[in-house]
């Protein structure tokens, strides 16, 4: 099938690069030049497990291409799927701006196009959007919703560090429709996925993301406060949640309840805050869901409280992303630690090997550069210099070679997620054990 993705971030890289594979005609689209020549070089625009062979080897099949021209894009397609960037704005709505763009854009393209065309939503939107979108197309084309053209909110599930596997193994896919004909093009579309296919009201597609992530944030954060109680009570926290998460009736699955350090990215966050601001409109009181990004902040202050009571200037942030496997910065805990240290006179070098400045892109970039203008002079590409210039480590990634280097130095190790599998209390300890 001919497929247009729009959008060449997280999920329309990835997008672009999954359904090749499977054997479709992909084309790319974004207003960024940059990731488009990045595609048309057979390269990844992102930094994910498994994704740079994927572009790079569908690009050879000529399978792959990406421009900048929207008319290139709907002609030589039959369903286009959106999967530009929905940011919170100022209120914690989320900003329609860029899908709306896209909506009209694609709706003036249509005029000239002859036969049915789908339009999938895979980015998180608004509760309300699929109708807006349509509602746009049609304006803008002069043509009929679900006669002409049909949309599909189309909710994606990966998770960054994963998002290969995860395409191609979801825990479901869902697509919601007023028409049958694009649910039927999307069946299509998706036909060599595993996992069942769950078709749904519009209603319930558009709210499943911001409920899926919110409960995620929530796991991440209960995980956290328990570990902050096991270790004030010298309890092995790691024993405790192995038994918790044994109960796969009741406690649903054990994902995400792992103590460590703080939840951050560009999913987490944003719903989570997007569900409380949608409860807000409606006068709704959402206590639980309300003070979970408070339990984040306090785990974060958690953690710098430890830091600054070791009476340690020099410190070296072994990973700096919010998770392993990926570059993404943004909402990054981490990177929040090391400006509060900064800030505070502390001397501050960071290594981590997904991280090239020269590489970064779009909203990532603009969001480091926003938080550290000057990460060219913190940054350490040098595992050995690195480990020289600090005495305290912040351990967050498992760069297992650099890890045991610092071992072997015997400077103090503060853990933030669990990488290490044995480490004395002289030499170190972790957040929540």
């Amino acid at each position: 099938m001919n497929i247009s993705i729009f959008g060449l971030g997280y999920v329309g890289c990835v997008g672009v690069g999954c359904l090749a594979e499977m054997g479709h005609q992909v084309v790319g689209v974004d207003v960024e030049q940059t990731k488009v020549n990045l595609i048309n070089e057979g390269k990844a625009t992102i930094v994910e497990n498994g994704i740079d062979e994927l572009i790079f080897s569908n690009k050879k099949r000529n399978r792959i291409k990406a421009t900048t021209n929207v008319k290139e894009a709907v002609s030589e397609s039959d369903v286009a799927i959106i999967c530009v960037g929905t940011p919170n704005d100022a209120n914690g709505h989320l900003n329609m701006e860029y899908i709306e763009n896209v909506a009209r854009e694609i709706g003036r393209e249509l005029k000239e196009k002859n036969g049915f065309y789908t339009i999938a939503i895979r980015s998180t939107v608004m509760p309300g959007t699929n109708k807006k979108i349509a509602g746009i197309i049609a304006n803008k084309s002069g043509k009929a919703s679900n006669m002409d053209f049909g949309v599909v909110s189309n909710p994606e599930f990966l998770r960054e560090g994963s998002a290969v596997k995860d395409f191609f193994n979801p825990p479901y896919t869902v697509l919601a429709s007023e028409s049958e004909k694009a649910i039927k093009v999307m069946k299509d579309v998706y036909s060599g996925i595993n996992g069942d296919i769950q078709i749904v009201d519009v209603g319930t597609a558009e709210l499943i993301k911001f409920v899926n992530n919110s409960f995620h944030a929530l796991k991440v954060a209960f995980g956290n406060e328990i570990g902050r109680i096991c270790k004030e009570l010298n309890v092995n926290v790691f024993s405790l949640m192995d038994l918790f998460v044994k109960d796969t009736i009741l406690n649903i699955s054990p994902y995400y309840f792992r103590p460590g350090f703080a939840y951050g990215g560009s999913c987490l966050p944003k719903d989570l805050k997007a569900l409380n601001t949608i409860a807000h409109d409606k006068y709704i009181n959402v206590p639980i869901l309300s003070s979970i990004d408070d339990s984040n902040r306090v785990h974060i202050d958690y953690a710098y409280k430890i830091i600054i009571s070791k009476g340690i200037r020099n410190i070296g942030f072994l990973g700096i992303s919010f998770k392993p496997g990926t570059d993404d910065l943004r909402f990054s805990p981490i990177l929040e630690l090391v400006e509060r240290l900064l800030g505070k006179g502390y001397n501050v070098k960071v290594f981590d090997s997904n991280i090239n400045v020269s590489r970064l892109l779009g909203k990532n970039k603009d969001y480091l550069l926003s938080k550290l203008r000057h990460i060219d002079k913190i940054l350490v590409t040098n595992e050995d210099e690195f480990i020289k210039q600090s005495e305290l480590f912040v351990i967050s990634h498992n760069h297992k070679k650099i890890i045991s280097k610092i071992l072997d130095s015997e400077k103090y190790i503060f853990e933030l997620n669990k990488v290490i599998d044995n480490i004395n209390d002289e030499q170190g300890e972790g957040i929540s054990w």
